[in-house]
């Protein structure tokens, strides 16, 4: 089982890696694509919204037909392939073979590395919600079938060996990479560490233990669609009763009035005998099944007021960081790399999602079954905090701009350093921490066990959703302020753009937000959470989600 979790950890490498290469995606797209930051953003608000949104479905894979150790490599090999297309598709790579010049510039990318690209980043999408979707699960996998009560001294060195490379190999790249200019070496050390993690991943294939696929729990709550509209002539009885309910359920939940429609799917026919009517498990369903079903529908509103939150924080990873690409990021005479900002993110993230978890766990059993709640509205707040320093420090940022007279030099350095940007990036981590665990144990505190991992992956859907609908707020946001013949608030530079505006416009939008969620919040029937609350893990990518995990710094 060591030697099996030793393998599994260094696949965390292309975790980091692959996520740090996406990060500053938006330094090369603006940079040596010269493409406008808005449209930047949309290809990498576009990419981080499929990787969140993915794990669902492809956890409904793994349990019906392919299983974790499947999943795991054959994202695996996406990883790899994505990045190693992703460092070919720079200029000086395929230069000679696609006919083009070899510098960084704009004239010298063709369609060929164009096509390379965009390949690369939907294998890197796969890659990252296949890890998300399997790697928990295929470790749990093999602790269950672990027999091994004598470890070696040899195994542990490597056990401690891989564990501390998996933390110090993305930190020093994170620190490193950027210190590195060319582009196609930026690139090329994550898909190396891929393709090796790969490999050592596959040097175990023999010792592992594959579960088979069993089939989905929330296949449950199709079935019971496809019941309930069977049988939608049909009338409920007045005594729930005598509904169907299996005898061998694990928990039994009892019938509600609410979406009496659904009901219709547990009705013992006449015609038929109940052993006929058992064998097609699409014509009957228990009383249970379709009351899971009807938490999943009552729980839709909840949901909705969790996309603006995915919107809010896709604005981190594009926005931000496109105004610190042109900030001046010396120290004194030390230049220091927009990785710095990260870490920053991210300890800010670790910390407070620790202090929330202390806050729920002293809340009590009584109390605790709001804690998700709690912390999701204080993470609106944290959230709202958030945008309004953001747009403090840019209305500072355009005046730099506008008393040095750069307003038409977008490719100058602005004589402001980037560490005006750290306090909206740690409100920023803390936001995104609490809001992602919140949301996470939220979903699956309302639901039985074996529903947890599709509820963890419908929390990260959500805030995919919003990551995407991020671009469609941008676009929406213009045109209205395009009205009376006034200039959109989105120009073709960072420099003539009024992102302040924008930011004050989501702080508004957050606040109404915020108001709606505590009303659905205190209409809404919830579920004993008697577990204790644990700080969750972002060693791996997704986040989000996860997400969005992009480092590994602990507090």
């Amino acid at each position: 089982m060591l030697s099996s979790f030793i393998r599994i950890t260094v696949l965390m490498w292309a975790d980091f890696l692959a996520a740090f290469a996406i990060w500053m995606m938006m330094t090369y797209l603006t940079n040596v694509w010269k493409i406008g930051f808005t449209h930047a953003a949309v290809i990498v608000n576009f990419f981080w919204g499929i990787v969140l949104i993915m794990p669902l479905a492809l956890q409904f894979l793994v349990d019906t037909i392919i299983g974790n150790y499947w999943m795991l490599l054959l994202s695996s090999f996406a990883y790899s392939a994505g990045l190693s297309f992703l460092a070919m598709s720079t200029p000086p790579v395929m230069s000679e073979a696609m006919g083009t010049c070899s510098e960084y510039k704009l004239e010298c990318i063709g369609e060929g590395q164009k096509i390379l690209f965009y390949t690369a980043l939907a294998l890197t999408a796969y890659g990252m919600s296949g890890h998300i979707t399997s790697i928990g699960g295929f470790m749990g996998e093999q602790i269950t079938a672990s027999g091994e009560h004598n470890v070696s001294r040899g195994a542990l060195v490597m056990f401690f060996l891989s564990f501390f490379g998996a933390i110090l190999v993305p930190v020093t790249g994170a620190i490193a990479i950027p210190l590195i200019h060319p582009w196609s070496i930026r690139f090329g050390i994550p898909a190396i560490c891929t393709v090796v993690a790969t490999l050592i991943f596959l040097t175990g294939t023999c010792s592992y233990r594959y579960v088979r696929p069993e089939g989905s729990s929330f296949t449950s709550v199709f079935r019971v669609f496809v019941a309930s509209a069977s049988k939608i002539f049909h009338r409920c009885p007045k005594d729930a009763t005598e509904l169907y309910e299996r005898d061998q359920e694990l928990y039994k939940a009892p019938p509600t009035r609410g979406l009496r429609c659904l009901d219709k799917a547990a009705i013992i026919l006449a015609d038929q005998t109940l052993e006929e009517q058992e064998r097609n498990r699409w014509r009957l369903c228990s009383v249970t099944e379709v009351e899971e079903t009807k938490s999943l529908l009552r729980i839709i509103p909840i949901c909705l007021t969790f996309i603006l939150l995915g919107v809010l924080s896709s604005v981190g990873f594009s926005y931000f960081l496109a105004q610190a690409d042109h900030l001046n990021r010396k120290v004194g005479h030390l230049s220091v790399p927009i990785a710095i900002l990260l870490w920053f993110y991210d300890m800010s993230k670790k910390c407070l999602v620790n202090l929330y978890v202390q806050f729920a766990n002293w809340l009590g059993e009584g109390g605790r079954r709001y804690a998700p709640a709690i912390g999701i509205a204080i993470s609106m707040v944290v959230g709202i905090l958030c945008l309004i320093t953001a747009a403090k420090v840019e209305i500072r940022r355009l005046d730099v701009i506008r008393s040095h007279g750069l307003i038409d030099r977008p490719d100058d350095k602005i004589p402001m350093t980037m560490f005006w940007l750290l306090p909206q990036f740690v409100l920023l981590g803390g936001f995104d921490g609490i809001s992602q665990t919140s949301a996470a144990r939220f979903l699956t505190d309302q639901f039985p066990a074996t529903l947890g991992n599709y509820m963890a992956h419908i929390a990260l859907g959500i805030f995919g959703l919003g990551t995407m609908g991020s671009v469609l707020s941008v676009y929406v946001v213009g045109i209205i302020s395009e009205r009376g013949g006034k200039p959109s608030w989105f120009q073709d530079t960072l420099n003539k753009t009024r992102l302040d505006k924008y930011y004050w416009t989501l702080a508004a939008m957050t606040a109404v937000n915020l108001v709606v969620f505590i009303l659905v919040a205190i209409w809404y029937a919830y579920k004993d959470a008697t577990a204790e609350l644990e700080a969750p893990e972002f060693e791996e990518a997704g986040e989000p989600f996860d997400d969005n995990a992009r480092c590994c710094c602990c507090c």
